[in-house]
């Protein structure tokens, strides 16, 4: 806990918010174009929608046969179709965690109006994805290639299309984006370290551009089978659309989803100078690692506080400014008592949360980059989505500081919403983001 104390809020100058400021920690990181394709919607309206209304995405799982599982029910991504989208060829020789993400990238560069070497140098601009598992899918299907039919019959692509970092790679190719490229494969926190990642590097001037965000297409036998033998994953007896419940006191555990989300950074002076939509900003990114367990978080929630309180204070803002809480919460026991507990120490003040895992499952590696969206959607439209299925709140989650908001949207003024994401391993993000 004493690492958490020690933080303290930096100065305007220091926090690179200050307008007017010169040097490189006076840039200013906007965001012109965001792209989704998720169980809730494969554009960002439906999704957001889909949010506010409380619409579940969660279904019986169709990817594989559940026969003998005790989790039979997901967030799958319906009518996307790789060979229409990418052509047949191509689409072929990609694992779906990479055909999601090209296509989401290309949504998101669209929407930016991004045109990568008219208007911006390629070698200025960036590709960060971050992924959970990358090419699960075919690790899998080739493995049982090899054990069935022997070496020979194993698909020369698979060595491609297994990588996490090719969703990344591919992109890349796709846009012509030819500056620095990466892949953060930290779990469930994976995508809100691209984001932070492009935003660090847009700050420090490596960059005038990034492409980030994240994917996972972890529906996949072997992944369902581990995560339920580890007791992670909901095994409700009743309709899917009701197994993800965060904050709820029947919760038992997260509903495992796939998707892909992508924002289009820049940097604000060139965005504007292009005529680019600014759809809102990214202030903080804060990080920790709970050092802890490779599973539970740290049980005072000392790496939550501190990758808050770090977002928060490289923001300028303090924890009053914070309006709503787009928090982590997976629905599972330990998570969402332990993050209710952070959140209250650290913002308070009787700050919105909800989760929108809720509606969407839990998308792992992309998850955080799908809730950046909904950041930004929920200060665009002033409202709060709901976590739906919160019929009886926890009280180990319940805190005169925290409001939440349950089953129903709540229309309100938000200026900065904070967006947790935890993963596996004990990796702790935080990002803040504003207004256009």
């Amino acid at each position: 806990m004493a690492g958490y104390w020690l933080l303290k809020p930096l100065d305007r100058e220091s926090s690179g918010r200050a307008r007017g400021l010169r040097g490189v920690h006076s840039r200013q990181v906007v965001v012109t174009g965001m792209g989704v394709l998720s169980p809730v919607g494969n554009d960002v309206e439906t999704v957001w929608q889909s949010l506010v209304s409380g619409a579940s995405g969660i279904g019986p799982i169709t990817q594989f046969d559940t026969e003998g599982f005790a989790t039979t029910f997901g967030g799958e991504v319906a009518d996307f179709d790789p060979g229409a989208e990418l052509g047949r060829y191509k689409a072929k020789h990609l694992d779906r965690f990479t055909q999601l993400a090209i296509v989401a990238a290309r949504q998101a560069t669209a929407d930016a109006q991004l045109d990568i070497g008219a208007e911006v140098d390629p070698f200025r601009v960036g590709v960060i994805i971050g992924s959970g598992a990358g090419g699960l899918a075919s690790i899998v299907k080739q493995a049982g290639v090899l054990e069935r039919r022997g070496p020979a019959k194993v698909s020369p692509y698979v060595t491609t299309m297994m990588c996490a970092n090719m969703a990344a790679g591919e992109i890349a190719i796709d846009t012509g984006a030819m500056g620095f490229t990466s892949c953060p494969v930290t779990a469930c926190a994976a995508s809100a370290n691209a984001i932070g990642d492009g935003f660090e590097a847009i700050r420090s001037g490596r960059a005038d551009a990034v492409i980030a965000g994240g994917v996972d297409a972890s529906i996949v036998s072997l992944c369902v089978a581990g995560f339920g033998a580890m007791k992670a994953l909901s095994t409700f007896d009743g309709d899917p659309t009701k197994a993800s419940r965060p904050f709820d006191i029947a919760r038992d555990g997260f509903v495992i989803s796939e998707g892909a989300a992508v924002l289009v950074l820049e940097e604000a002076h060139r965005a504007g100078k292009r005529g680019a939509t600014i759809l809102g900003e990214v202030l903080g990114y804060g990080t920790s690692t709970d050092a802890h367990h490779p599973t539970a978080p740290h049980p005072e929630g000392a790496g939550a506080r501190a990758s808050m309180a770090s977002a928060v204070a490289q923001a300028g803002l303090t924890p009053a400014d914070v309006d709503y809480v787009n928090a982590h919460g997976t629905a599972t026991a330990f998570n969402d008592a332990t993050e209710a507990a952070a959140i209250a120490a650290v913002i308070g003040g009787g700050v919105a949360v909800s989760s929108t895992k809720s509606v969407t499952g839990h998308l792992l590696g992309a998850a955080g980059a799908l809730e950046a969206i909904a950041a930004l959607k929920a200060i665009d439209g002033g409202c709060a989505p709901p976590t739906i299925n919160l019929d009886q709140l926890d009280p180990e989650c319940d805190y005169d500081s925290i409001e939440h908001i349950a089953n129903v949207a709540s229309e309100r003024r938000i200026k900065h919403v904070l967006s947790n994401s935890f993963g596996f391993g004990g990796h702790n993000v935080s990002l803040v983001f504003g207004g256009a």
